[in-house]
């Protein structure tokens, strides 16, 4: 309980803004694993590491649903339960369950070369390729693709990847690939004569009744539909949108966490798939080494570690991440327990917070956020000057209730640097040199901040330096070569 007592006194002494954990059309904890579980998150989007909406199951029962932080903020609308989300990879099952649909009416044989389902496939390596190899992302076909399209056409997109070489011979080895999904999602097309869109509604979606889920396409208005952000230093940024881009069936539906929730309980009954196909999807067809667990059809299959404890389970389900979105699905078979988080921003704690809801779960110990030092000392620099930030930051640094980041003290210049005032940056990043001596971004990037207050000798050492730390510094060599033509 330190620890806690720690963190809750920190928060109250600092305002760092509010998490904004929604009670409309949320579950309100009832017992003592919910009200960890939500305090828990409710830290994490204090300190922006999560904004989004969650959904926990144990034993089968929902034990809590909520909305935390922001679905735009522009006009402060909240987060809810009812938030529609991109869940980016978090596709992939889906896709994977449509294909072993097909398979159980005798539509497609998963050890039959994809050219037999698509003779049009415009390249002999086809006959290679399984419809199991696309399944375990060991066809050999990249990770992307580059469109030549200017539309979403599926069969422009089979023509690009088509004329991709392989990058090993299929079935040798494991190499996550989204285009061997969006294949698979082309392939449903063919033998549904449905578009991928139009097959999941009529084969998913409208069995399971998942009303809040649907293809993300970027020009259509869609209701409950969180913006998608970027997030620099304490600034949140609007992500640009691809119009040409084709998520697809690799990664283009969007849902609610209670629509997955649904979708996660069809993975353990006979409703809309039988068991013979399911344990299909859930068995470890291959060894996935980036993951240290194994991928089946449309599934990472791993063990996760159980809080702080040492202990791991066993687990199922998938990850995603799309410009302005990711997602985390995680489910425990053993006890029948779920942890689904949707977040509209790139980036955010969640297998952080997934290991800590499994501690919580299980009644072990589990460890809470960090204090993101960076931040309390950008927060004390607007309050009190930049003296106090920078001693703030010295005083703490050792602390073990915080956390210090390169990156994040970098960006923290940055953000007085671009608001003109480059005497606080540069100060910042003479901080970031102390604490970061071995490193070459600090000084380059205090090189920078000196070049704006006309310190153009003092840049240059600066500069020097950061080149010696990394002769790959490209940014380095080229300012530099302008310093010393003056």
């Amino acid at each position: 309980m330190k620890r806690l007592a720690i963190l809750l006194i920190t928060l109250h002494l600092f305002v760092i803004g509010s998490s904004c954990s929604q009670e409309a059309n949320s579950t309100t904890p009832t017992n003592d694993k919910a009200h960890k579980i939500d305090s828990l998150i409710s830290l994490y989007a204090d300190y922006e590491g999560f904004n989004g909406s969650v959904l926990v199951a144990h034993e089968g029962e929902v034990i809590l649903k909520k909305g935390y932080g922001s679905a735009n903020k522009e006009w402060d609308i909240p987060n809810t339960v009812d938030t529609k989300f991109q869940i980016a990879s978090v596709t992939k099952p889906f896709t994977a369950f449509l294909i072993l649909q097909l398979a159980s009416e005798g539509k497609i044989d998963l050890h039959e070369p994809i050219t037999t389902y698509l003779p049009s496939y415009p390249n002999k390596i086809g006959d290679s390729i399984t419809v199991q190899h696309l399944l375990t992302h060991s066809s050999g076909l990249s990770r992307s693709f580059i469109s030549t399209q200017k539309g979403n056409n599926p069969k422009v997109m089979m023509e690009d990847i088509a004329a991709m070489p392989l990058e090993f011979a299929p079935g040798e080895t494991f190499k996550y690939s989204n285009s061997g999904y969006n294949l698979l999602g082309y392939l449903i097309e063919t033998l549904t004569g449905m578009a991928y869109e139009d097959a999941l509604q009529d084969r998913i979606f409208n069995p399971l009744g998942m009303k809040n889920s649907g293809l993300f396409n970027n020009r259509a208005i869609i209701k409950h539909m969180a913006s998608g952000y970027y997030k620099g230093f304490g600034d949140y940024f609007n992500i640009e949108r691809n119009y040409n881009l084709l998520a697809y069936a690799s990664g283009g539906i969007y849902s609610t966490v209670e629509d997955l929730f649904i979708f996660n309980q069809a993975l353990n009954n006979d409703e809309i798939l039988s068991k013979t196909y399911r344990d299909l999807m859930q068995k470890k067809h291959i060894e996935d080494p980036g993951y240290s667990g194994y991928y089946g059809y449309g599934l990472e299959i791993m063990e996760k570690p159980i809080g702080n404890s040492g202990k791991m389970i066993e687990t199922y389900g998938h990850s995603g991440a799309i410009d302005g979105f990711c997602a985390l699905f995680t489910t425990i078979p053993s006890s029948n327990s779920t942890i689904i988080f949707l977040n509209n921003t790139r980036r955010a704690f969640l297998n952080s917070m997934t290991t800590a809801i499994t501690g919580a779960l299980y009644d072990e110990t589990y460890d809470f956020p960090k204090i993101p030092l960076a931040k309390f000392m950008s927060q004390t620099i607007d309050k009190d000057g930049i003296d106090a930030g920078i001693s703030y930051y010295k005083t703490h640094q050792d602390h073990p209730d915080y956390y210090i980041s390169e990156q994040e003290l970098i960006v923290a210049g940055y953000k007085y640097l671009q608001a003109g005032n480059a005497q606080y940056a540069a100060d910042i990043f003479k901080l970031s040199i102390d604490v970061f001596p071995d490193k070459d971004n600090p000084y380059d990037s205090y090189a920078e901040a000196l070049m704006v207050l006309g310190r153009n000798d003092d840049a240059i050492k600066n500069y020097k330096k950061s080149l010696e730390l990394n002769p790959n510094n490209h940014n380095a060599k080229a300012m530099l070569k302008k310093l010393q033509n003056k």
